[in-house]
C-alpha cells in the first residue's frame, strides 16, 4: 500500500468515514481471513464471526493504521488475536460432548476434538495469492482435514504461527510483530509445532489421492455412495485401506482397520434401521457425502450427518463422521430430500 497513491486516497476516504472506501480496502480480503480463522478455530461459523469481530475492529481502528504494513497483514494481526482470543474463551467454557448410543468398543478412546468440515463452495471465490518462500505447506494440503484435526492438537500460539508463517508465508519478524511477541518465540513454537505435525500427519510416501473430481475419483466415492445407500458393509470394507480410520468428531472414539470398522457400521445401520440417503458434496478439498434419514411421519428426509473421505490411491483411509447438521447450510446444502 505505501506510495499507491489510489490506495492511500481510498484510505483517505476511509478514514473520513466513507464506508464504500473501507470496503474498498477490505472486502479483497474477507474469504482468506475467513480461511485463516477456520484454520486456527477449526469451525466454520466461529471463522464467520471472527471476520465480522476483525471488520469491526478495522473500522474502529482506521486511525490507528499506519500503513508501514500492507492492509492485509494488519487484518491477519487483528484476525489472528481476534482468534487466540475465542480460543482461551473456549477453554473457560465447559464443552459438554454429546453422548453416543450404545458405541461399538472402538480401537482406542481419545480425546474430544471440535471440528467442522470446510465447504469447498467457500473456496471457489478464494484470491489467489500464492505464499512466499517462507510458507512450507501447500495451500490445497493446509486445507485439508487431517492437517486441521493436527492443528486443533496444538497449543494457541504455535498453531498461529505455523499458519502464519509455514502456511501463509509471513516473515519470522512479520509473525512476531502480529502476535506480539519475540522472534525466539516464534521460531520456538514452530518448531514444536512443525515437529507435532510430523509426528501426527500421513507418511508423505503413502500414494496420493486421485485428483479431484478425476474420472478415479468419481468412480471411488460413487462406489462407496451405492454400497453405503444399500447397508452394503462388504462392500464398503472391500473399498478400505487395512489400516483405515474412522472417527466422529467429538466422539472421543476411534475405529482403526477393516474388522473395527465393518463392525461399527454393521451396529450403526441396524440402529437406523432405515438406508440413508446420500448428496454428493466437498469439504476441505475432499469428496464428501451429507447423509439424510427418511422421515417416517412425512413424505422426505431429514439431515443426518455428513461423511468426509480421506482417499488413498484407488482407496479409502479415513471417514470422518460429522452429526453436527448445523454445518448444511453452509454447503448450500437442501433442508430436507423430497421422497
Amino acid at each position: 500500500m505505501p506510495g499507491d497513491p489510489l490506495s492511500e486516497a481510498v484510505l483517505a476516504r476511509a478514514r473520513g468515514g466513507d464506508e464504500g472506501a473501507f470496503r474498498e480496502l477490505t472486502e479483497p480480503h474477507r474469504r482468506e481471513l475467513q480461511v485463516h480463522s477456520y484454520r486456527i478455530l477449526g469451525s466454520v461459523q466461529d471463522a464467520e464471526d471472527i471476520v465480522q469481530e476483525t471488520m469491526v475492529a478495522a473500522w474502529r481502528g482506521l486511525e490507528a493504521f499506519e500503513g508501514r504494513a500492507s492492509m492485509r497483514s494488519w487484518l491477519y494481526r487483528i484476525a489472528t488475536n481476534r482468534c487466540l482470543n475465542a480460543l482461551r474463551a473456549r477453554r473457560r467454557r465447559p464443552q459438554e460432548v454429546p453422548s453416543m448410543v450404545e458405541p461399538p468398543e472402538p480401537t482406542r478412546r481419545i480425546d474430544p476434538l471440535w471440528v467442522e468440515p470446510y465447504p469447498d463452495v467457500l473456496l471457489a471465490d478464494l484470491p489467489d495469492r500464492s505464499p512466499g518462500p517462507a510458507a512450507r505447506c501447500a495451500a490445497r494440503e493446509s486445507i485439508e482435514l487431517a492437517f486441521i484435526v493436527v492443528l486443533q492438537q496444538l497449543q494457541p500460539r504455535q498453531r498461529a504461527a505455523l499458519v502464519l508463517r509455514d502456511v501463509l508465508g509471513f516473515r519470522t519478524a512479520e509473525v512476531a510483530e502480529m502476535l506480539d511477541t519475540s522472534e525466539t518465540s516464534v521460531k520456538g513454537a514452530l518448531q514444536r509445532a512443525r515437529a507435532a505435525l510430523e509426528a501426527r500427519l500421513p507418511a508423505a510416501d503413502r500414494e496420493r489421492a486421485p485428483l479431484p473430481n478425476s474420472a478415479r475419483e468419481r468412480e471411488l466415492v460413487g462406489r462407496f455412495a451405492d454400497a453405503y445407500q444399500s447397508g452394503n458393509v462388504d462392500e464398503i470394507v472391500a473399498l478400505l485401506t487395512d489400516d483405515a480410520l474412522v472417527t466422529m468428531p467429538p466422539q472421543p472414539l476411534e475405529y482403526q482397520g477393516p474388522d473395527a470398522i465393518a463392525a461399527l457400521l454393521r451396529d450403526r445401520f441396524e440402529l437406523r434401521a432405515a438406508p440413508l440417503r446420500v448428496v454428493p458434496t466437498r469439504a476441505n478439498t475432499q469428496p464428501a457425502f451429507a447423509c439424510y434419514l427418511p422421515d417416517p411421519h412425512a413424505a422426505s428426509a431429514r439431515p443426518y450427518a455428513l461423511i468426509v473421505l480421506t482417499l488413498e490411491g484407488d482407496a479409502i483411509a479415513a471417514m470422518t463422521y460429522f452429526a453436527d447438521t448445523a454445518v448444511f447450510p453452509h454447503f448450500g446444502l437442501p433442508r430436507r430430500l423430497p421422497s
